[in-house]
Protein backbone atom coordinates (compact mmCIF):
# COMPACT_ATOMS: atom_id res chain seq x y z
CA UNK A 1 0.00 0.00 0.00
CA UNK A 2 1.76 3.11 -1.23
CA UNK A 3 -0.67 5.70 0.11
CA UNK A 4 -2.67 6.51 3.23
CA UNK A 5 -6.09 8.15 2.92
CA UNK A 6 -7.31 10.05 6.01
CA UNK A 7 -11.06 10.69 5.90
CA UNK A 8 -12.95 13.19 8.04
CA UNK A 9 -16.47 11.73 7.99
CA UNK A 10 -19.71 13.71 7.92
CA UNK A 11 -23.28 13.19 6.80
CA UNK A 12 -22.84 14.60 3.29
CA UNK A 13 -19.33 16.12 2.98
CA UNK A 14 -16.12 14.07 3.27
CA UNK A 15 -12.72 15.73 3.58
CA UNK A 16 -9.79 13.58 2.43
CA UNK A 17 -6.05 13.95 2.87
CA UNK A 18 -3.95 11.52 0.80
CA UNK A 19 -0.39 10.96 2.01
CA UNK A 20 2.43 9.14 0.25
CA UNK A 21 4.64 6.43 1.72
CA UNK A 22 6.80 9.07 3.45
CA UNK A 23 3.72 10.56 5.17
CA UNK A 24 3.67 13.75 3.09
CA UNK A 25 0.21 14.97 2.00
CA UNK A 26 0.11 14.95 -1.80
CA UNK A 27 -3.64 15.32 -2.48
CA UNK A 28 -6.70 16.82 -0.82
CA UNK A 29 -10.28 16.14 -1.80
CA UNK A 30 -13.73 17.22 -0.69
CA UNK A 31 -16.33 14.69 -1.79
CA UNK A 32 -20.05 14.08 -1.49
CA UNK A 33 -21.31 10.66 -0.40
CA UNK A 34 -21.60 9.37 -3.97
CA UNK A 35 -18.20 10.77 -4.92
CA UNK A 36 -16.56 9.24 -1.87
CA UNK A 37 -18.05 5.81 -2.63
CA UNK A 38 -16.80 6.07 -6.23
CA UNK A 39 -13.36 7.16 -5.00
CA UNK A 40 -13.04 4.07 -2.79
CA UNK A 41 -13.83 1.82 -5.75
CA UNK A 42 -11.54 3.55 -8.24
CA UNK A 43 -8.43 4.39 -6.19
CA UNK A 44 -5.56 1.93 -5.90
CA UNK A 45 -5.38 -0.19 -2.76
CA UNK A 46 -4.64 2.12 0.16
CA UNK A 47 -4.68 2.41 3.92
CA UNK A 48 -7.92 4.22 4.86
CA UNK A 49 -7.97 5.93 8.26
CA UNK A 50 -11.12 7.31 9.91
CA UNK A 51 -12.38 8.26 13.35
CA UNK A 52 -14.57 5.62 15.01
CA UNK A 53 -17.63 7.86 15.00
CA UNK A 54 -21.07 7.78 13.40
CA UNK A 55 -21.17 5.84 10.07
CA UNK A 56 -17.49 4.86 10.47
CA UNK A 57 -18.21 1.13 10.63
CA UNK A 58 -20.41 1.33 7.53
CA UNK A 59 -17.79 3.17 5.50
CA UNK A 60 -15.14 0.87 6.93
CA UNK A 61 -16.97 -2.13 5.49
CA UNK A 62 -17.39 -0.35 2.16
CA UNK A 63 -13.66 0.37 2.02
CA UNK A 64 -12.79 -3.22 2.99
CA UNK A 65 -15.03 -4.56 0.23
CA UNK A 66 -13.07 -2.36 -2.21
CA UNK A 67 -9.84 -4.03 -1.04
CA UNK A 68 -8.51 -1.32 1.24
CA UNK A 69 -6.99 -1.73 4.67
CA UNK A 70 -9.10 0.16 7.23
CA UNK A 71 -8.07 1.63 10.58
CA UNK A 72 -10.57 3.31 12.90
CA UNK A 73 -9.09 5.51 15.63
CA UNK A 74 -10.87 6.61 18.84
CA UNK A 75 -11.96 10.27 18.41
CA UNK A 76 -10.83 11.32 21.89
CA UNK A 77 -7.24 10.30 21.04
CA UNK A 78 -7.27 12.03 17.66
CA UNK A 79 -8.47 15.38 19.00
CA UNK A 80 -5.12 16.39 20.62
CA UNK A 81 -3.44 16.20 17.21
CA UNK A 82 -5.63 18.95 15.73
CA UNK A 83 -3.47 22.04 15.31
CA UNK A 84 -4.94 25.46 15.98
CA UNK A 85 -8.61 25.88 14.99
CA UNK A 86 -10.83 22.91 14.21
CA UNK A 87 -11.84 22.35 10.61
CA UNK A 88 -12.48 19.39 8.33
CA UNK A 89 -9.05 19.85 6.78
CA UNK A 90 -7.35 19.99 10.20
CA UNK A 91 -9.24 16.90 11.34
CA UNK A 92 -8.03 14.91 8.32
CA UNK A 93 -4.44 15.98 8.98
CA UNK A 94 -4.80 15.03 12.65
CA UNK A 95 -5.77 11.49 11.64
CA UNK A 96 -2.48 11.10 9.78
CA UNK A 97 -0.54 12.32 12.82
CA UNK A 98 -2.45 10.08 15.25
CA UNK A 99 -1.88 7.06 12.99
CA UNK A 100 1.86 7.36 13.61
CA UNK A 101 1.39 6.82 17.34
CA UNK A 102 1.62 3.06 17.98
CA UNK A 103 0.19 3.51 21.49
CA UNK A 104 -3.27 4.37 20.10
CA UNK A 105 -5.14 1.09 19.74
CA UNK A 106 -7.44 1.01 16.69
CA UNK A 107 -11.13 0.13 16.89
CA UNK A 108 -12.05 -3.04 14.93
CA UNK A 109 -14.67 -2.59 12.21
CA UNK A 110 -18.00 -4.05 13.31
CA UNK A 111 -20.00 -6.41 11.13
CA UNK A 112 -23.62 -5.83 10.16
CA UNK A 113 -24.71 -8.53 12.64
CA UNK A 114 -22.89 -6.81 15.50
CA UNK A 115 -24.39 -3.44 14.65
CA UNK A 116 -27.82 -5.09 14.53
CA UNK A 117 -27.38 -6.34 18.10
CA UNK A 118 -26.22 -2.93 19.33
CA UNK A 119 -29.14 -1.18 17.61
CA UNK A 120 -31.68 -3.57 19.18
CA UNK A 121 -30.22 -2.89 22.61
CA UNK A 122 -30.37 0.87 22.06
CA UNK A 123 -34.04 0.64 21.04
CA UNK A 124 -34.84 -1.53 24.05
CA UNK A 125 -33.05 0.90 26.36
CA UNK A 126 -35.08 3.80 24.95
CA UNK A 127 -38.35 1.92 25.43
CA UNK A 128 -37.45 0.94 28.99
CA UNK A 129 -36.52 4.54 29.82
CA UNK A 130 -39.86 5.72 28.40
CA UNK A 131 -41.72 3.07 30.41
CA UNK A 132 -40.00 4.20 33.61
CA UNK A 133 -40.76 7.85 32.86
CA UNK A 134 -44.44 7.11 32.23
CA UNK A 135 -44.75 5.06 35.42
CA UNK A 136 -43.03 7.77 37.49
CA UNK A 137 -45.33 10.40 36.00
CA UNK A 138 -48.35 8.30 36.94
CA UNK A 139 -47.04 7.86 40.49
CA UNK A 140 -46.66 11.61 40.86
CA UNK A 141 -50.12 12.42 39.53
CA UNK A 142 -51.80 9.84 41.76
CA UNK A 143 -49.83 11.00 44.79
CA UNK A 144 -51.19 14.54 44.28
CA UNK A 145 -54.68 13.07 44.66
CA UNK A 146 -53.88 11.09 47.80
CA UNK A 147 -53.33 7.74 46.06
CA UNK A 148 -50.09 5.80 46.51
CA UNK A 149 -48.73 2.99 44.36
CA UNK A 150 -46.60 0.24 45.94
CA UNK A 151 -42.86 0.16 45.34
CA UNK A 152 -41.68 -1.81 42.34
CA UNK A 153 -42.93 -1.58 38.78
CA UNK A 154 -44.45 -5.08 38.74
CA UNK A 155 -46.61 -4.55 41.83
CA UNK A 156 -47.57 -1.03 40.80
CA UNK A 157 -48.75 -2.12 37.35
CA UNK A 158 -50.78 -4.96 38.88
CA UNK A 159 -52.67 -2.57 41.16
CA UNK A 160 -53.13 0.25 38.65
CA UNK A 161 -56.11 -1.31 36.74
CA UNK A 162 -57.98 -1.86 40.02
CA UNK A 163 -57.26 1.67 41.15
CA UNK A 164 -58.32 3.25 37.87
CA UNK A 165 -61.51 1.15 37.74
CA UNK A 166 -62.52 2.12 41.28
CA UNK A 167 -65.37 4.58 40.97
CA UNK A 168 -64.81 5.75 44.54
CA UNK A 169 -61.20 6.79 43.88
CA UNK A 170 -60.83 10.60 44.14
CA UNK A 171 -59.88 11.10 40.49
CA UNK A 172 -61.52 13.61 38.11
CA UNK A 173 -63.15 11.97 35.11
CA UNK A 174 -60.91 13.54 32.45
CA UNK A 175 -57.78 12.75 34.42
CA UNK A 176 -58.94 9.15 34.87
CA UNK A 177 -59.26 8.75 31.08
CA UNK A 178 -55.76 10.12 30.54
CA UNK A 179 -54.30 7.83 33.19
CA UNK A 180 -55.96 4.83 31.55
CA UNK A 181 -54.32 5.82 28.25
CA UNK A 182 -50.99 6.21 30.04
CA UNK A 183 -51.35 2.74 31.56
CA UNK A 184 -52.13 1.27 28.13
CA UNK A 185 -49.04 2.97 26.72
CA UNK A 186 -46.89 1.35 29.42
CA UNK A 187 -48.31 -2.07 28.59
CA UNK A 188 -47.70 -1.49 24.88
CA UNK A 189 -44.07 -0.62 25.60
CA UNK A 190 -43.70 -3.82 27.62
CA UNK A 191 -45.15 -5.82 24.74
CA UNK A 192 -42.66 -4.24 22.32
CA UNK A 193 -39.78 -5.01 24.67
CA UNK A 194 -40.92 -8.64 24.93
CA UNK A 195 -40.97 -8.98 21.13
CA UNK A 196 -37.53 -7.38 20.87
CA UNK A 197 -36.11 -9.78 23.47
CA UNK A 198 -37.49 -12.68 21.42
CA UNK A 199 -35.56 -11.26 18.44
CA UNK A 200 -32.41 -11.18 20.58
CA UNK A 201 -32.97 -14.82 21.53
CA UNK A 202 -33.30 -15.70 17.85
CA UNK A 203 -30.05 -13.93 17.00
CA UNK A 204 -28.18 -15.43 19.97
CA UNK A 205 -29.32 -19.04 19.43
CA UNK A 206 -26.93 -19.90 16.54
CA UNK A 207 -24.04 -17.85 17.99
CA UNK A 208 -21.65 -20.07 20.01
CA UNK A 209 -20.00 -17.08 21.68
CA UNK A 210 -23.31 -15.72 22.98
CA UNK A 211 -24.28 -19.18 24.22
CA UNK A 212 -20.98 -19.66 26.06
CA UNK A 213 -21.22 -16.24 27.68
CA UNK A 214 -24.61 -17.14 29.12
CA UNK A 215 -22.99 -19.94 31.14
CA UNK A 216 -21.40 -17.25 33.35
CA UNK A 217 -23.32 -16.38 36.55
CA UNK A 218 -24.86 -12.92 36.27
CA UNK A 219 -24.60 -12.91 32.47
CA UNK A 220 -27.92 -13.50 30.77
CA UNK A 221 -29.31 -12.91 27.30
CA UNK A 222 -29.08 -9.11 27.48
CA UNK A 223 -25.50 -8.93 28.72
CA UNK A 224 -24.28 -11.69 26.39
CA UNK A 225 -25.76 -10.12 23.25
CA UNK A 226 -24.71 -6.61 24.28
CA UNK A 227 -21.11 -7.74 24.76
CA UNK A 228 -21.22 -9.72 21.51
CA UNK A 229 -22.44 -6.70 19.58
CA UNK A 230 -20.21 -4.06 21.20
CA UNK A 231 -16.91 -5.95 21.24
CA UNK A 232 -15.86 -6.52 17.65
CA UNK A 233 -12.84 -8.68 18.47
CA UNK A 234 -12.06 -9.95 21.98
CA UNK A 235 -8.48 -10.70 20.92
CA UNK A 236 -7.82 -6.97 20.56
CA UNK A 237 -7.54 -7.07 24.37
CA UNK A 238 -4.32 -8.81 25.35
CA UNK A 239 -5.55 -9.92 28.76
CA UNK A 240 -8.62 -9.91 30.97
CA UNK A 241 -7.56 -6.91 33.03
CA UNK A 242 -7.30 -4.79 29.89
CA UNK A 243 -10.87 -5.69 29.00
CA UNK A 244 -12.11 -4.74 32.48
CA UNK A 245 -10.17 -1.48 32.26
CA UNK A 246 -11.73 -0.73 28.87
CA UNK A 247 -15.15 -1.06 30.52
CA UNK A 248 -14.17 1.44 33.23
CA UNK A 249 -14.26 -1.12 36.05
CA UNK A 250 -10.72 -0.54 37.31
CA UNK A 251 -9.54 2.05 39.81
CA UNK A 252 -8.72 5.60 38.76
CA UNK A 253 -5.06 6.32 39.46
CA UNK A 254 -3.49 9.62 40.48
CA UNK A 255 0.12 8.78 41.25
CA UNK A 256 3.34 10.73 41.34
CA UNK A 257 6.82 9.74 42.40
CA UNK A 258 6.72 7.13 45.15
CA UNK A 259 3.13 7.95 46.09
CA UNK A 260 0.44 5.83 44.46
CA UNK A 261 -3.19 6.82 44.83
CA UNK A 262 -6.05 4.61 43.66
CA UNK A 263 -9.58 5.97 43.77
CA UNK A 264 -13.00 5.02 42.50
CA UNK A 265 -13.48 3.25 39.18
CA UNK A 266 -12.72 5.27 36.04
CA UNK A 267 -16.20 4.81 34.47
CA UNK A 268 -14.59 4.94 31.04
CA UNK A 269 -15.82 2.93 28.10
CA UNK A 270 -19.32 1.77 27.27
CA UNK A 271 -21.77 2.93 29.96
CA UNK A 272 -24.46 0.46 28.92
CA UNK A 273 -22.19 -2.59 29.24
CA UNK A 274 -20.96 -1.40 32.62
CA UNK A 275 -24.58 -0.93 33.73
CA UNK A 276 -25.50 -4.48 32.68
CA UNK A 277 -22.46 -6.01 34.36
CA UNK A 278 -23.14 -4.09 37.56
CA UNK A 279 -26.71 -5.37 37.72
CA UNK A 280 -25.47 -8.88 36.98
CA UNK A 281 -22.95 -8.53 39.80
CA UNK A 282 -25.72 -7.50 42.21
CA UNK A 283 -27.64 -10.64 41.27
CA UNK A 284 -24.56 -12.81 41.84
CA UNK A 285 -23.84 -11.22 45.21
CA UNK A 286 -27.45 -11.45 46.46
CA UNK A 287 -27.72 -15.10 45.37
CA UNK A 288 -24.45 -15.89 47.15
CA UNK A 289 -25.56 -14.17 50.36
CA UNK A 290 -28.88 -16.03 50.34
CA UNK A 291 -27.11 -19.35 49.77
CA UNK A 292 -24.69 -18.59 52.62
CA UNK A 293 -27.55 -17.75 55.04
CA UNK A 294 -29.36 -20.93 54.05
CA UNK A 295 -26.24 -23.02 54.64
CA UNK A 296 -26.03 -24.23 51.04
CA UNK A 297 -22.59 -24.98 49.51
CA UNK A 298 -21.03 -22.02 47.71
CA UNK A 299 -19.00 -21.88 44.55
CA UNK A 300 -15.54 -20.32 44.58
CA UNK A 301 -16.94 -17.11 43.02
CA UNK A 302 -19.81 -16.91 45.53
CA UNK A 303 -17.53 -17.50 48.53
CA UNK A 304 -15.16 -14.77 47.32
CA UNK A 305 -18.07 -12.34 46.78
CA UNK A 306 -19.60 -12.97 50.23
CA UNK A 307 -16.23 -12.64 51.98
CA UNK A 308 -15.49 -9.41 50.14
CA UNK A 309 -18.91 -7.96 51.00
CA UNK A 310 -18.33 -8.66 54.68
CA UNK A 311 -14.95 -6.99 54.55
CA UNK A 312 -15.54 -4.03 52.22
CA UNK A 313 -19.31 -3.48 52.11
CA UNK A 314 -22.05 -4.35 49.64
CA UNK A 315 -21.48 -1.60 47.06
CA UNK A 316 -17.73 -2.06 46.74
CA UNK A 317 -18.19 -5.80 46.54
CA UNK A 318 -20.74 -5.33 43.74
CA UNK A 319 -18.25 -3.38 41.62
CA UNK A 320 -15.52 -5.90 42.39
CA UNK A 321 -17.80 -8.73 41.23
CA UNK A 322 -18.61 -6.76 38.06
CA UNK A 323 -14.88 -6.46 37.42
CA UNK A 324 -14.54 -10.20 37.98
CA UNK A 325 -17.40 -10.92 35.57
CA UNK A 326 -15.71 -8.81 32.90
CA UNK A 327 -12.52 -10.84 33.30
CA UNK A 328 -14.47 -14.10 33.14
CA UNK A 329 -16.19 -12.91 29.96
CA UNK A 330 -12.79 -12.29 28.39
CA UNK A 331 -11.54 -15.75 29.41
CA UNK A 332 -14.66 -17.59 28.23
CA UNK A 333 -14.69 -15.80 24.88
CA UNK A 334 -10.93 -15.80 24.19
CA UNK A 335 -10.38 -19.43 25.24
CA UNK A 336 -13.64 -20.66 23.64
CA UNK A 337 -14.64 -22.64 26.73
CA UNK A 338 -17.88 -22.38 28.75
CA UNK A 339 -17.70 -21.26 32.35
CA UNK A 340 -17.29 -24.06 34.88
CA UNK A 341 -18.06 -23.17 38.48
CA UNK A 342 -15.53 -24.44 41.02
CA UNK A 343 -16.62 -25.36 44.55
CA UNK A 344 -15.31 -23.16 47.34
CA UNK A 345 -12.28 -24.45 49.19
CA UNK A 346 -13.01 -25.70 52.73
CA UNK A 347 -12.08 -23.26 55.48
CA UNK A 348 -8.76 -23.85 57.14
CA UNK A 349 -8.98 -25.39 60.57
Amino acid sequence: MSSTVAVDLAKSVFQLAVANRAGRIVQRHRFSRAQFASFLKSVATAHVVMEACGTAHYWGRVAQQAGHRVTLLPPRYVRPYVRRDKSDRADAEALLEALRNPAIAPVPVKSVAQQELVALHRIRDQWMATRTARLNAMRGVLREHGLLLPAGAKRALCELPLLLADANAPLPACLRHSLVALYEEIRQLEARVAVLEKDLETLAAPDPVAQRLQTIPGVGLLTATAVRGTVANIHSFRRARQFASWLGLTSRERSSGNRRRLGAITKQGDTYLRYLLTHGARAVLLAAQRAARAGRPLTHLQHWAVTLAERSGHNRATIAVANKLARIIWAVWAREQPFAARPALPAAA
